[in-house]
């Protein structure tokens, strides 16, 4: 066999290999619906083993999706009203004055005859900062235990010390800055700081508002409770829209504001494959295939649209009650959904995307055949040029 003959018989047999197996061997932008679905159980020499669940989007499912059980501030924490009256603590700044009743007595000046005045009754004692033990000094009465206890409170008992010693002595007590009633307000804040707690009560929304607002939208804006070894993150937009998760907030409460873009992946056979922010709160899978700029026609496969998700095992369980993926926190899930339906355009419209989701269009067969097809014929052409300056020679 002469040369050119030998390459045209390689050339046809490396055609035909590519024929055969040319849709596992060419460059591809993902699985296609056959391996998604194969994919989902594995063979293993103790069994099957399960990688995730596939969950076909219907009515029912869409419905159950849209009672996803969420972090809930109001569940956690509940939204019991403080305190009426804020107590005093150690750390909080106090001022004492004292008044009596005449002059010439421990906090009264003397009595000047060639005036009109009858001089000062009253003292102020410079501010005192509540100690470890809990207590002030005060002048003629000595410690005073005061954390824990109302401001009221603790001027009956400096006034019960100095009957005897102070003429009649009336005292006010005031808290100056009441660190231990206050929250920390820190992250997105516009002005992040301590915030003092009033008397009537305070919540997250009145107090976000005191430390100047947020600086990012809200959303994109998360807020995290701090609260006695218990941490809760939910959207400030769930807040905002659901008054009962605005509850009350409770003395040395962390409140946290974390800025966090909203964002879901598109890749696949679709017109824009990369990272895409939701723009607007609520996105719907319809939304969202618009904003990829739809499924590719030559390319996509629009019985192979998927959402791979992890959701938490509660709503698995309603879902697929008997999967054994159950044992974990957060369970792998690719729900699917058949483009060539009517009614999944209806679906897409009530399906709700969820931070960091992959949607992912699988390739149509053709496409695939498609590649088989442009290679061949590649390769074919030089094969018939060959040919033809084979024949020539003879």
């Amino acid at each position: 066999m002469t040369r050119a003959a030998c390459r045209i018989a390689t050339l046809s047999t490396l055609a035909a290999a590519l024929a055969v197996s040319g849709c596992s061997v060419l460059p591809t932008s993902g699985p296609t619906s056959r391996a998604i679905e194969a994919g989902a159980d594995i063979a293993t020499a103790e069994g099957t083993f399960a990688r995730y669940e596939i969950i076909d989007i219907d009515p029912a499912i869409v419905e159950a999706l849209r009672t996803r059980p969420l972090d809930s501030l109001l569940v956690t924490f509940g939204d019991n009203r403080p305190a009426a009256e804020p107590l005093i603590g150690v750390g909080d700044a106090v001022s004492v004055q004292v008044w009596e009743a005449g002059s010439g007595g421990l906090f009264s000046g003397p009595l000047v005859a060639d005036r009109f005045s009858a001089g000062s009754k009253s003292a102020t004692i410079p501010e005192q900062i509540v100690g470890p033990d809990g207590a002030i000094s005060v002048p003629y009465a000595g410690r005073i235990k005061v954390a824990g206890r109302r401001t009221q409170d603790v001027q009956s008992l400096i006034e019960t010390e100095l009957a005897g010693k102070a003429i009649q002595p009336q005292v006010l007590v005031t808290v100056t800055r009441p660190v231990s009633q206050s929250v920390t307000v820190t992250g997105e804040a516009a002005g992040g700081s301590r915030v003092p707690l009033t008397g009537r009560g305070d919540r997250l929304l009145d107090v976000i508002a005191l430390a100047g607002g947020v600086r990012s939208p809200v959303a994109e804006t998360f807020v995290r409770l701090s609260r006695a070894g218990r941490t809760v993150t939910v959207p400030m937009s769930t807040i905002v829209s659901n008054p009962r998760e605005n509850i009350f907030v409770r003395a040395n409460d962390t409140l946290t504001l974390v800025r966090d873009p909203q964002t879901f992946l598109a890749v696949g056979a679709v017109g824009n494959t990369t990272e895409i922010p939701f723009g607007a709160e609520g996105l719907t899978m319809a939304q969202a295939l618009a904003r990829a700029s739809g499924l590719t026609d030559n390319r996509a496969n629009p019985e192979g649209v998927y959402i791979f998700r992890y959701e938490p095992a509660p709503l698995v369980r309603r879902l697929r009650p008997t999967s054994p993926l159950l044992g974990t926190p957060l369970v792998p899930v690719v729900y699917r959904i058949n483009m060539r339906d009517p009614q999944s355009l209806f679906l897409t419209q009530t399906f709700r995307m969820r931070n960091r989701d992959l949607l992912y269009v699988s390739s149509a067969p053709f496409s695939e055949v498609a590649k088989v097809l442009s290679v061949v014929s590649t390769v074919a052409s030089p094969v018939g040029s060959a040919a033809g300056i084979y024949r020539l020679s003879q």
